[in-house]
């Protein structure tokens, strides 16, 4: 299954491995479609691909660090 999600970290977790952390613990396979990082906010949006219940932890998992996560619809390379 795959997932697409806009990130926004906030200043602290911007040089954090949170994407890395993610995929290792719990086998989501993330591919960046677009990135825009700045001294004080980063912005991904990513598809991720896994097991459904795999997906719903990571993305939980992602949040519990203090990421902002927003589910995509439609294309998100535009």
């Amino acid at each position: 299954m795959k997932e697409r999600v806009k990130l926004t970290f906030p200043q602290q977790l911007i040089k954090e491995p949170v994407i890395f952390r993610m995929a290792k613990q719990f086998g989501v396979m993330p591919n960046i479609r677009r990135a825009r990082v700045t001294e004080t906010i980063g912005e991904m949006v990513l598809e991720l691909e896994g097991a459904p219940e795999d997906l719903n932890k990571g993305i939980e998992f992602l949040r519990s660090q203090g990421v902002v996560v927003e589910l995509v619809e439609g294309d998100i390379v535009e």
